[in-house]
């Protein structure tokens, strides 16, 4: 809903992507139930569905142009082999074992980070510094199986898709400086940037699957429209759940203010009312 707010107040366009570049863990069906819920609930994307395993192709020339400058290089490091490496805000460090060479059948391919400083203003976060070989080392941008990792897919597709601006989770964030170091090294122009908070159990973990959040329900769509609407801060009025589905996203337009997330990170699910929310903020 925050991204598509925000496209709409800026006149821009609302981009559709299923990133569907991980078969093992694709549950069948999924795709539609997606589309569907998304029909169901009144967003309207511009232009046709992008299905991210077609762009495999561009995926690939990436990561040879990566290899042939020397960018990036084969790790036949595995979990067991990193279980004691040290880490940092970004996770696990990677100590560099196969910088130098590795002879291991099957191999990763990791890209090189040093440690210039990788800044953005993120617009509801505010600064954010970052320097990638201290606190992450080398990342994956292709697995051992071959598939190839979440970070170069997203970085090659929004620089062909031409997005200049990316609104999601703050969940998010942790990625952010791999994606700008990977356009820096790739050559592609570097997105604007807002993450906004998460929604989150009582205990902080984030509503997933993995925590066993439920589906949104397609049979109670305004309701759950406004108590969204809530949960970004909009201050929607009380009635608005009983207008129509046109209603309900026209008063959405013509309030949206994105800036009221500054600096909010979570959101309890349980705080959240018809109207407003306690956030809790870092």
């Amino acid at each position: 809903m925050a991204s598509y707010l925000e496209a709409r107040a800026r006149n821009g366009l609302w981009l559709l992507r299923i990133e569907d570049i991980d078969p093992p863990r694709e549950q069948p069906g999924a795709i539609q139930l997606i589309l569907d819920a998304l029909e169901a609930y009144g967003f309207e994307w511009d232009g046709e569905v992008i299905f991210q395993s077609a762009s495999r192709p561009l995926h690939d020339a990436a990561l040879e142009s990566l290899l042939a400058r020397g960018l990036a290089y084969p790790c036949g490091c595995s979990r067991k082999d990193l279980a004691e490496a040290p880490r940092g805000p970004l996770g696990v460090i990677y100590p560099g074992s196969c910088r130098a060479g590795c002879d291991a059948a099957e191999t990763a391919i990791r890209l090189r980070t040093d440690d210039e400083p990788i800044a953005f203003t993120d617009r509801l976060q505010g600064e954010q510094l970052h320097k990638l070989e201290s606190e992450s080392g080398d990342f994956v941008i292709r697995r051992r199986d071959g598939l190839i990792a979440y970070q170069l897919a997203v970085v090659v597709d929004d620089a062909a898709q031409g997005v200049t601006e990316i609104v999601r989770g703050i969940d998010i964030m942790d990625s952010t400086p791999r994606q700008i170091w990977l356009q820096r090294l790739m050559g592609y122009p570097t997105p604007a940037y807002a993450h906004i908070p998460v929604i989150t159990h009582p205990d902080g973990d984030k509503l997933s699957k993995l925590t066993a959040a439920p589906a949104i329900p397609v049979d109670e769509v305004r309701p759950t429209l406004v108590r969204a609407l809530a949960a970004l801060q909009q201050s929607p009025p009380g009635d608005l759940a009983a207008g129509s589905l046109e209603d309900i996203w026209r008063w959405a337009g013509e309030n949206w203010k994105i800036e009221v997330l500054q600096g909010l990170t979570a959101i309890r699910e349980d705080r959240i009312g018809p109207n407003g929310l306690t956030g809790s903020r870092r």
